[in-house]
């Protein structure tokens, strides 16, 4: 669970340590004063999207910082390497005016996704806009599959129907009318009589260029082999290198009976001598191989234009003209014999298509099963929120399209209610007002907490629309929701207030020219002055307060009674 939230210069909120504890647990506060800026930093720690406008005016950085204990059996531990972390983390971010994020998981640096990734194991929000998802029919079918628990039917189901798209998409490639086959086999024929009669060579390209360059400066180069050929092997009145290089290693070897060292210079005189010998020797193959047949550039400019007329059609190298080649073959091979390869494709395909409805209707039976126990749980829940009369369906449709089955499965789902006697079921959208939507989320998040390992929950004024008997009915089942779950609840309610296991107040006051905001756990008086200002507005009167103590009875009554 989360045990404290320190938020440092984030927006209005300079510094504060929020102690939260198990069960349920309340934030109340005047609008604007920064209970939302409380929801933020939780989703921050959670790896969510940040600002640099998070900033605090005037501050270098803004920090977040939580403090969760009891953590077992999370799965992205081990993952990463954290499975020593003996039930305590520590989630750190750090957000820089560059935009940079720092993050670190018990001193540890982590990215922003892996935040992300091990957040969503550690904590749900629960803010305003999941009624309008309540509301849309395209995030029915995954509220249902979270409840039934359908994720390995739903994985088998997916790797099936992929085969299944693979063949259609093959077969879909494969398939043309014969004007058109004759169109593009007549173009590929082309390509390739174009390419063959070329009759290129891995490399020819640059071994021409190469001796292009020679040819084009051969004068110049016979000057330079001529003149480093006379300096090696010398002439009729003049030693050459070699000769002399012979000279120096024969006086040398004559001495070295009388001295080791001169015995060493000998030898590596012959080394040079050696080096020299095949020195020279290359150099005559150079001189030879300068020799020009007649025409030679001018053939060879004529292959060159042939392969630069090539590479502006099929590739920028021989290489990249040879595999052009081969693909213009297979295509060609695969248009030829594209009636057997189609047919042995549909085989597939119906095989595929086969094992893809097994599995589908497998999935259904259990997502069928699983819309009628969410029918009885909801209403159920319903009935405790003040809304007994409320019947709720989920309505199920076979899918339209292509094998009437696309990733998701072969259902189309959508949730049903009639909040009135003698109404008929219609959809959610036409029926539901904003306090019915705030309570049937609120049962639909009940009911789906039972199948989730994770332990916080929280509701970002959630109760929008709800007020006197639902609120209270609303303020009960969350402490019922927060016996078996840590429940963080930002509201406006005093019913719900009351019932919190612990209450925060989050203020807003000016010091020195600036804005701060507070957060302080209240004691029970000034739970009872709080509860009085949610109820009554900015005069409290000792009615007011009366009541709110009344209320506070009622409250701590009923969760004695119900333990």
């Amino acid at each position: 669970m989360l045990s404290l939230l320190h938020i440092e210069n984030i927006a209005v909120i300079q510094s504060a340590d929020i102690q939260f504890d198990s069960g349920f647990n309340v934030l109340t506060g005047e609008t604007g004063a920064g209970k939302s800026i409380v929801v933020d930093a939780i989703g921050a720690i959670l790896g969510g999207r940040t600002s640099r406008d998070l900033i605090r005016t005037g501050s270098a950085n803004a920090t977040v910082t939580a403090h969760f204990t009891n953590v077992t059996h999370l799965p992205w531990l081990k993952e990463n390497g954290f499975d020593d972390c003996e039930g305590e983390l520590i989630l750190q971010r750090r957000i820089m005016p560059n935009g940079r994020n720092i993050c670190r998981l018990n001193g540890v640096p982590v990215t922003v996704a892996q935040m992300q990734s091990l957040g969503c194991q550690l904590i749900n929000i629960h803010g305003q806009h999941d009624g309008q998802q309540l509301l849309d029919p395209l995030c029915h079918l995954s509220y249902l599959d979270s409840f039934g628990e359908t994720a390995t039917l739903l994985l088998e189901y997916r790797k099936k129907y992929a085969l299944v798209e693979h063949y259609r998409r093959e077969i879909q490639s494969l398939q043309m009318d014969e004007a058109e086959k004759a169109r593009r086999m007549d173009a590929l024929n082309y390509q390739i009589q174009e390419l063959e009669r070329a009759e290129l060579k891995p490399g020819e390209d640059r071994e021409l260029a190469q001796r292009r360059q020679i040819l084009r400066n051969a004068g110049r180069m016979m000057d330079g082999l001529e003149e480093a050929n006379f300096a090696l092997f010398g002439g009729e009145e003049e030693n050459g290198a070699l000769d002399l290089l012979s000279k120096a290693e024969g006086a040398l070897r004559g001495l070295a009976r009388y001295s080791e060292e001169l015995a060493l210079l000998a030898d590596k005189l012959a080394e040079v001598r050696y080096s020299a010998d095949d020195i020279a020797e290359s150099v005559l193959q150079q001189r030879d191989r300068m020799e020009l047949s007649p025409g030679e550039l001018d053939q060879l400019e004529g292959r060159l234009d042939v392969i630069y007329r090539l590479r502006k059609k099929y590739g920028e190298t021989v290489e990249d003209m040879l595999a052009y080649l081969d693909r213009c073959k297979e295509e060609r091979e695969q248009i030829q014999y594209a009636d057997d390869r189609i047919s042995k494709l549909q085989i597939q395909l119906e095989k595929a298509l086969k094992e893809t409805r097994e599995r589908g209707e497998a999935l259904s039976e259990a997502r069928k099963a699983a819309g009628e126990r969410m029918r009885l749980r909801i209403e159920r829940e319903l009935a405790d929120l003040d809304m007994p009369k409320v019947r709720f369906r989920v309505e199920f449709r076979p899918k339209t399209g292509a094998y009437q089955m696309d990733d998701t499965g072969m259902d189309e789902v959508q949730f049903l209610m009639s909040a009135n006697v003698g109404e008929d079921l219609k959809p959610i959208h036409k029926i539901a007002s904003g306090g019915e939507l705030a309570r049937i989320m609120l049962a639909l998040k009940n009911v789906l907490a039972e199948n989730e390992q994770i332990d916080t929950l929280v509701f970002d004024e959630v109760d929008t629309g709800v007020s006197g008997r639902a609120a209270q009915k609303v303020a009960r089942k969350m402490s019922d929701v927060a016996r078996r779950k840590q429940v963080l609840c930002v509201t406006h309610l005093p019913q719900i207030a009351a019932m919190a296991d612990v209450h925060f107040s989050v203020e807003k006051g000016e010091r020195e020219g600036r804005t701060y905001t507070a957060v302080e756990q209240l004691d029970r008086q000034r739970r009872k002055e709080e509860l009085a200002r949610l109820a009554g507005g900015e005069k409290v009167t000792e009615a007011l307060l009366h009541s709110a103590g009344e209320m506070l009875d009622q409250a701590e009554q009923w969760k004695r009674e119900t333990k």
